[in-house]
């Protein structure tokens, strides 16, 4: 059995973990290969080297190293995933070679120091929804069509009689919008800017009606027009058959009934598919997140970890490492040696390791939720209700004018 003074008396020249790490995850961040060497180192001397000989080499230090890392980018990545999770919820992601890449420069990139930009996230997807109904805004492709008025003809199938995509002949559609308007009243204006009798009431009204050279003209401001055009048109609703439609099963039936002078003229509108509508899924990009098995967020760059998380990544390392010890001691209970024998420690060093790791673990976790988002919303109005009771207590000012 080798003993470990042989694997770490000199650390400059020890195989150093890019070359020894299971999965190699890290090998080309320079920091972790540089610092694996002083993490191997000090984790055989806290386990007892060179006092005691140590039954595995450096290259299991090196896994549990990685592993630390991981589990450490593991716990941090949850952490995300449950804050931004509905924020990032249908948002891009490219697989790009074995790697996680996305539309969004934040943390869901590896070693990024930028925050994730929050935004409303499946608020934000329901309002599209809403946008659809509105017609001012939404995901899907609002579509125009026409139909080409007969003389007499008042009911027309929107599948067969209209003017619309081929591909969309005979399907199922849903009108937004018809645009089934009279004239415009502005058009039925006496000249607005011509005398009247009004015209020259309103001008002996203002003293202007003696003034030489006679005044011709008034220009009334815009409202007077808009005033004017409301009433036309109310009254062509009340008092005339006014321009409107009824939609039945795709059918579209107008008012008033088209003329012969209005054979050949065209109704326009528009429209969405049914089938767009139904679909239960939109997909927009061959990878968007859906849940939080595709999230893309990636390993941690071991680079970027500050100094508290590196230091839980060490005591992770030792941890792992005592298990693994005890594991390997734990197949002997005692050795033999010339004048008697020893009792091996794998059980308690076994029963330690997995002890620190629990700890080290709740620690983590502890500390994760006490800066989670909805902590950090708890205890902002928990402030705000402290200050309020305090205020509610404080004399107010009295000012003698």
């Amino acid at each position: 059995m080798a003993k470990s003074a042989y694997i770490y008396a000199d650390p400059t020249i020890a195989t150093n973990a890019s070359s020894s790490t299971p999965y190699g995850i890290y090998d080309n961040d320079t920091t972790f290969a540089s610092e694996s060497i002083q993490v191997c180192k000090w984790t055989a001397r806290r386990l007892g080297h060179p006092v005691m000989q140590l039954e595995f080499d450096s290259g299991s230090i090196y896994a549990m190293f990685e592993e630390a890392v991981s589990e450490y980018s593991l716990h941090i990545n949850n952490y995300n995933i449950r804050n931004w999770m509905w924020n990032s919820y249908s948002s891009e992601a490219k697989l790009s070679g074995s790697q996680w890449e996305t539309g969004n420069t934040g943390s869901m990139g590896t070693g990024s120091f930028q925050p994730q930009s929050p935004h409303m996230g499946t608020t934000f997807v329901l309002s599209k929804q809403y946008g659809e109904a509105a017609n001012v805004g939404g995901d899907l492709t609002l579509y125009s069509g026409s139909i080409v008025l007969s003389a007499s003809q008042q009911t027309y199938d929107l599948q067969n009689d209209t003017v619309i995509s081929a591909s969309h002949s005979g399907k199922r559609m849903e009108i937004q919008r018809v645009f089934n308007y009279g004239p415009s009243a502005i058009t039925r204006f006496y000249d607005p800017f011509a005398g009247s009798f009004e015209q020259r009431q309103m001008l002996d009204a203002f003293g202007f009606g003696n003034v030489s050279p006679a005044v011709s003209f008034i220009l009334r401001p815009i409202s007077y027009d808009i005033s004017r055009a409301q009433a036309i048109e109310t009254n062509d609703k009340v008092r005339k058959s006014a321009y409107s439609f009824e939609l039945q099963n795709n059918k579209i039936r107008l008012f008033p009934i088209p003329k012969s002078g209005d054979a050949g003229s065209k109704i326009y509108f528009q429209y969405y598919l049914r089938e767009d509508k139904e679909l239960t899924t939109r997909s927009f990009t061959d990878n968007k997140v859906s849940d939080p098995s595709n999230v893309p967020y990636k390993f941690i760059t071991y680079n970027e970890i500050n100094s508290s998380g590196r230091q839980w990544i060490r005591k992770y390392t030792l941890a792992l490492s005592k298990e693994l010890l005890g594991i390997i001691r734990s197949k002997y209970a005692t050795m033999p040696l010339p004048n008697g024998e020893v009792s091996m420690d794998g059980e308690s060093l076994k029963a330690e390791g997995r002890e620190e790791k629990t700890l080290l673990m709740d620690e983590l976790k502890e500390f994760l939720e006490s800066v989670s988002l909805t902590t950090k919303a708890q205890t902002e109005a928990d402030e705000a209700e402290a200050n309020s009771r305090v205020l509610a207590r404080s004399p107010l000012g009295i000012y003698i004018g």
